[in-house]
């Protein structure tokens, strides 16, 4: 680190004009940097609001169409979806998850139809699709059964890769159920398909709006993840958990939540030097759309600030609810 005395070294010297603040900036958003998460439904013409999440809304397959155009023409690089399973469809043993059919799978052959270019992440987990919305198979006491749970994984994630999906994103947190993917989409010849593993997964107080948008939450009945998801005080676990998942196969990993847990991020990146990812969730948006409608911040600066703390902190790709509105003012 390069020392100076005052007024040799004028630090505010640099900071004087934007084209001198624009040169020696360390890092920078672009829309490269964006994946947008989206809520699909089964049906046609079909929205639905999503309260706790001001702007988000579920959409049918053909009105995700018309949304993801604009974005694609302004080189977004992916989409992450979620479907919203209708009630009736939900199970014990989550077959939902699998089926050729399935909500999720439809969605992946339509948007890689319509737009070839653009990346489909998939979600790899059994929340959306079980009666009491652990994200596994429970036994009579309500623990999520690792071993099982990881057999209908793999299941979920080849009917994803069968039907067109760039990346599968397991979002489970069950142990070794990378290597099993890896292992399995090897054997069924989907050699470039990519994990996206949510390596470092946080049992978050910030995950409430996201299971009200994907109908999980009254599942759950007032139940936590605990067991399975990893507790906000650990920081050298996540990068056991992360060493872990890379040995698996994994090709990039994510960090979850983000702005409460950029250390995590950094430290990841820092360690491992891999394709680091985060995820801005479904309270964080919550809390700043709150704060923008009551005037107390400006939406497009703080958003931007806060996109670029991830960047800052070392992440390669944010999945972001902003993202639409991020990917409008950059190519304004």
């Amino acid at each position: 680190m390069l020392t100076g005395n005052f007024p040799l070294n004028r630090k505010r010297r640099m900071r004087a004009d934007d084209f001198s603040r624009r040169l020696m900036a360390e890092n920078q958003l672009t829309v490269n940097d964006l994946i947008y998460p989206v809520f699909v439904v089964e049906g046609k013409d079909r929205t639905e609001t999503v309260p706790s999440m001001p702007g988000v809304e579920r959409k049918s397959i053909d009105l995700l169409l018309k949304e993801l155009e604009p974005l694609v023409n302004f080189g977004l690089p992916a989409v992450a979806l979620f479907p919203v399973t209708p009630v009736e469809k939900k199970s014990l043993m989550a077959e939902e998850a699998y089926a050729d059919d399935g909500l999720a799978q439809k969605t992946v052959r339509a948007i890689k139809s319509e737009f070839p270019q653009l990346g489909v992440i998939t979600d790899v987990a059994l929340d959306p699709f079980t009666i009491h919305g652990q994200d596994g198979i429970i036994d009579e006491s309500g623990y999520v059964l690792n071993d099982i749970t990881t057999d209908i994984l793999v299941k979920q994630a080849l009917s994803h890769a069968e039907a067109g999906a760039d990346v599968v994103a397991p979002s489970d947190m069950m142990d070794g159920r990378i290597l099993a993917i890896r292992q399995a989409l090897e054997a069924q010849g989907h050699v470039n398909t990519r994990i996206m593993s949510y390596a470092a997964k946080y049992a978050s107080a910030y995950y409430g709006p996201f299971r009200d948008a994907v109908g999980s939450a009254g599942n759950l009945k007032g139940a936590d993840k605990k067991n399975y998801q990893m507790d906000p005080a650990n920081s050298d676990e996540a990068l056991h958990e992360v060493a872990l998942d890379l040995q698996e196969g994994a090709d990039m990993v994510m960090v979850k939540p983000g702005m409460p847990y950029l250390d995590i991020v950094r430290r990841v990146k820092d360690e491992f030097k891999v394709p680091t990812f985060a995820y801005q969730v479904s309270g964080e948006y919550a809390m700043h759309k709150a704060a923008f409608a009551q005037g107390w911040l400006d939406e497009e600066k703080c958003v931007m600030e806060s996109l670029l703390a991830f960047k800052r902190a070392g992440a390669d790709g944010i999945l972001t609810y902003f993202a639409k509105d991020v990917a409008t003012w950059l190519n304004k």
